[in-house]
């Protein structure tokens, strides 16, 4: 069946946008607030998903709307050719090791390159004469290291990959949602080899779980301890420091000693759990931050872990190491701590901060301030109070099952209301790989999506500020943004984008720029 596409259906599509059983059964009374099992199916799609394929609509009213919901809730669909295609891509496999000792930048990699002889230690780096750039380039490649910016682009690869061809939409819209919420950057240097994994084993894996385990996913990754600082933050009220300072080798101990850092503990109160207006203090804030000192970053390099395991084995209090996560016990604040009136007595050690981890997992300010950012996902950019209170009393009720706030949010009126049907404005991101799939596009090279995702303002993973992007639509909409829109959309259906192409392309588009704001409400 031929699928042609006027402009005017791309602009449009520019503004639709676990570990528990649920708890409740679906209902999802479309019917009362008057749709039609298409339109309530296609506003499913324009939810739960990233818009519908051609013929999707049909077969998800011929599968059952509360079928086809608890498939993505339940993240049933096997997805084994995209898994096929995405072993492409060799950097989704490796280990945050791995990528450490593969994607170097310039002068990681000349380091590295005379330490194992393939370049003179007296060899003085000069990356502004375009022989030697050659040569550290050619020595690079014949000894598998690659610079990060090769990483970077499987990362926004597969981003697109899965977005567009996933069968669980939803995993893939929860994917983007949890990041944006734990938002890190690969614009910080530190951070950025570790994205990836965060994205892969932090976020993926706990998108429809429960909220304290993606909390503690997140608090433990290299890529958030990096990217806010609380790989560096200790605290000298600690009896052990200096002893342990003489038993650790000279590797496994921090580079220069620290003090506290409150970067990590001051966003995980405003961002990541309570919100901006709990009624926390500065003191809550300190509390939290020395309750968490001595989080940081394993050792990645072999030769360092296994120095840092002979010390372990000698003290078995002086490090817990967890994955690629290290509670080094030395450099924690030993002292009496208050967090939102909750006493923490001295001593506490690593249980002190995963105590803390759950108060602030499952404290009412969090279950509000989390619920009202998921309603604003995917209802509206201001969703109705009571709706809100409803997914808040689940989350607490659940101890912060996402899947069950999820099923609260879908059974509720408001979510199936004409009026906010519609109502939400697509990200770039969104709006590119909605286009692409309801044009049936093939896809060859991905990174040209992402191109366009910056050109609209939105370079993926490359948010600098820890609050991730905004999810409203003034922060998206302005005549400038308008236009780059209409620019990809014509880009797309006249098959101008390098690497994508659209079959059966529309010709004539000359109807389709009649909106000046291209709302579909």
């Amino acid at each position: 069946m031929r699928f042609i596409l006027p402009l005017f259906v791309i602009c449009s599509l520019a503004f639709n946008a676990g570990e528990h059983t649920n708890p409740k059964p679906l209902r999802m009374p479309y019917k009362k607030a008057g749709l039609t099992e298409k339109e309530a199916a296609l506003h499913l799609l324009n939810r739960l998903a990233f818009g519908p394929a051609p013929g999707q609509v049909e077969k998800v009213v011929s599968m059952g709307l509360d079928q086809w919901v608890m498939s993505q809730l339940n993240q049933s669909a096997a997805e084994n050719e995209l898994k096929e295609k995405l072993k492409r891509l060799d950097a989704l496999q490796l280990s945050n090791e791995q990528i450490a000792g593969t994607y170097l930048n310039a002068v990681q990699a000349i380091r590295q390159l005379q330490q194992s002889g393939k370049l003179s230690k007296d060899s003085i780096p000069n990356t502004e004469d375009s022989a030697y750039r050659k040569k550290i380039q050619a020595l690079m490649e014949s000894s598998g290291l690659k610079p990060p910016r090769e990483l970077n682009r499987q990362l926004f690869a597969q981003k697109m990959i899965r977005a567009i061809e996933a069968e669980n939409q939803l995993s893939e819209i929860l994917t983007d949602f949890w990041f944006n919420h734990f938002n890190v950057s690969i614009t910080k240097n530190l951070a950025q080899p570790y994205v990836l994994t965060y994205e892969r084993d932090a976020i993926r894996p706990n998108v429809l779980s429960n909220f304290e385990t993606l909390l503690k996913a997140t608090a433990q990754h290299p890529a958030m301890l990096l990217y806010l600082d609380n790989a560096l933050s200790g605290s000298d009220n600690n009896p052990l420091q200096e002893r342990a300072r003489a038993r650790m080798t000279k590797q496994n101990s921090n580079r220069r000693q620290n003090g506290l850092n409150e970067n990590y503990a001051r966003e995980l109160l405003e961002l990541h759990t309570l919100g901006v207006d709990a009624g926390y203090t500065q003191q809550d804030v300190q509390a939290v931050a020395k309750a968490l000192s001595g989080w940081t970053v394993r050792p990645l390099k072999q030769e360092n872990m296994a120095g840092l395991a002979k010390q372990v084995s000698r003290r078995q209090n002086l490090a817990v190491v967890e994955n690629d996560f290290m509670f080094a016990a030395f450099r924690h604040d030993e002292g009496e701590k208050t967090i939102l009136n909750k006493n923490y007595p001295a001593n506490g050690g690593y249980a002190e901060g995963l105590a803390v981890i759950h108060q602030l997992a499952t404290h009412p300010s969090t279950a509000q301030f989390i619920c009202k950012k998921l309603a604003s996902k995917f209802v509206a950019d201001e969703p109705p109070a009571n709706l809100v209170s409803e997914m808040s009393n689940t989350f607490m009720a659940t101890s912060g099952n996402i899947k069950a706030v999820m099923t609260t949010m879908l059974n509720a009126p408001e979510f199936w209301e004409k009026k906010y049907v519609g109502s939400k404005t697509k990200s770039p991101f969104e709006l590119t790989v909605s286009a692409v799939r309801i044009t049936n596009a093939r896809v060859m090279q991905p990174f040209q999506l992402y191109s366009w995702c910056e050109k609209m303002g939105q370079p993926l993973y490359g948010y600098n500020a820890p609050t991730g992007f905004p999810d409203k639509a003034a922060f998206w909409i302005n005549s400038g943004s308008l236009l780059n829109r209409v620019n990809f959309g014509v880009a797309l259906v006249e098959n101008k984008i390098t690497g994508i192409r659209v079959p059966d392309p529309e010709k004539n588009m000359g109807m389709l720029l009649g909106s000046p704001s291209f709302q579909n409400k």
